[in-house]
């Protein structure tokens, strides 16, 4: 099943919700750019957890592609640990997983990379949030910051950023068994973005 594209009474495509940065953006981690935070550059074994490649494609409103649009991608590991000063989370950091990578969309807007599904952690305010990766997308004239969530997830129900959303369930997707030339083990996310005008 792939993730549905909503349009307004236009025909346009609906932007797809935008979500708060939240507080670990990484501030002193350069972001891999091997499309791998699985095995993270100079890794030699992949990080823990259930491993899932994430694809999509990124379009402006009018449905076409935005090539050359830049994806900075970060999240927790299988644990729900940022590698971020300011998590206070007890869970232990995987040496194999940074979590921070940076993507630039191929010709005909798409993207696709290979990580572990993250887990869920617990806030501040003593909520916990589900299981989420967080993109911001660069476009040649937008930017977009948004979370991309799993269908399926208790915490989903209630999560107060996914459910401020517009149409929240545009940012949930489910996982699919893989293709063939993937590891027989991975999951698939399929994750399409629209930008406001690419």
């Amino acid at each position: 099943m792939k993730q549905m594209k909503f349009k307004n009474g236009t025909g346009a495509l609906e932007i797809t919700p935008p979500q708060i940065v939240g507080p670990f953006y990484p501030i002193s981690e350069r972001p891999d750019l091997a499309a791998d935070l699985a095995r993270p550059s100079g890794s030699t074994s992949d990080a823990l957890g259930q491993l899932l490649y994430v694809r999509g494609q990124v379009l402006n409103r009018s449905g076409e592609p935005v090539s050359d649009a830049r994806i900075d991608v970060w999240q927790a590991n299988a644990a729900g640990k940022y590698r971020h000063p300011s998590d206070t989370n007890p869970a232990a950091l995987d040496p194999n997983f940074r979590g921070f990578a940076r993507l630039i969309t191929d010709a005909s807007g798409r993207y696709s990379f290979r990580t572990i599904k993250p887990g869920r952690y617990p806030t501040a305010e003593g909520d916990i949030r589900p299981p989420h990766i967080h993109f911001t997308v660069e476009g040649r004239f937008d930017r977009l910051v948004t979370q991309l969530y799993f269908a399926g997830e208790p915490e989903n129900q209630t999560d107060r950023w996914l459910n401020a959303a517009p149409r929240p369930e545009r940012l949930i997707v489910a996982l699919q068994a893989p293709a063939p030339h993937f590891e027989s083990h991975a999951l698939v996310a399929h994750f399409d973005i629209v930008l406001a005008s690419g």
